[in-house]
């Protein structure tokens, strides 16, 4: 594995030949300023906890009821894919894809993703699939993660329906609203130069 790697400054394209950064330290653009590589602690570790607990917490968001409606003596569950399921057969289908994308498929393929890339180079070892290709596709992913915003969302409707039924949160909206944070810091303590280090730009 080589002790220097060779990066292009993300804002002017200066070309630089970076040593492995102690601790703590960070690299800047000698010509405009800009953060070069920032080292960040126990990087590997920390992503792949958060990345473990995410998933777990992803599965419960999914497992659990979402929110239940209690009217008249009459109760009614919904779970997260239910309300993908009735903005469809509402006719709203663009819609329902779009909740569908951003809510569930990208950030569940984005921690499945980190999984089968951290694990293996947790013991000094490649992924054995295209590494580089699948870190590229879990990164131009990070963007269109809108859980938070459809978190809004669920608490503007419950808001609203509070007026109309006794509205009883699930565990898995407290679920989804922690997997918010934990992939926050998640995106945070992974340091991305590192894992191409790791990878030894294997693409």
């Amino acid at each position: 594995m080589s002790t220097a790697s060779t990066i292009a400054c993300h804002e002017c394209d200066l070309l630089y030949e970076l040593p492995v950064l102690p601790e703590g330290s960070v690299a800047k653009c000698s010509r405009c300023g800009a953060v070069l590589q920032r080292h960040k602690r126990d990087s590997l570790d920390r992503t792949l906890s958060w990345t473990i607990a995410g998933l777990i917490l992803f599965v419960v968001a999914n497992s659990f009821p979402f929110l239940a409606l209690k009217s008249g003596g009459l109760v009614r569950e919904t779970t997260l894919i239910t309300g993908v399921v009735e903005l469809y057969n509402e006719d709203m289908r663009s819609l329902a894809v779009l909740v569908f994308l951003t809510s569930i498929l990208f950030p569940v393929v984005q921690l499945a993703g980190m999984l089968y890339l951290l694990l293996p180079l947790k013991v000094n070892r490649l992924p054995w699939w295209k590494p580089a290709l699948v870190f590229r596709f879990i990164r131009s992913l990070q963007p269109w993660g809108m859980m938070e915003v459809f978190m809004v969302g669920i608490l503007v409707s419950m808001v609203k329906l509070a007026k109309m039924a006794k509205v009883v949160p699930g565990i898995a909206i407290f679920s989804f609203a922690i997997l918010i944070f934990v992939l926050a810091a998640a995106a945070s303590s992974l340091d991305p130069h590192l894992v191409w280090n790791r990878l030894e730009l294997d693409s």
